[in-house]
């Protein structure tokens, strides 16, 4: 029998899991754990056990990655976007 979700689909969940984490921001899981490692991103709020990370602070991390001011930094979509 397929889980069912609790929350609606219009709703994200504020808490999310390792792998969910990595996903989020649209890397590997063993990526996301160097950049937890490395301070990139936070470390998770621990709950018992479980390991959780909080959306929030993610979302907040990944706009201080370097990278979305950089001229020139190969993506040929940005040039077209200037170009027009």
């Amino acid at each position: 029998m397929p889980k069912q979700n609790a929350l609606p689909p219009t709703l994200a969940p504020i808490g999310l899991s390792r792998i969910e984490a990595a996903a989020y921001i649209g890397i590997s899981p063993s990526l996301f754990d160097e950049l937890v490692a490395d301070g990139r991103t936070p470390r998770p709020k621990t709950i018992n056990k479980r390991k959780v990370w909080d959306r929030i602070r993610l979302t907040a991390a990944f706009a201080a990655l370097p990278g979305d001011d950089i001229e020139g930094d190969g993506n040929p979509w940005d040039d077209f976007a200037k170009a027009r």
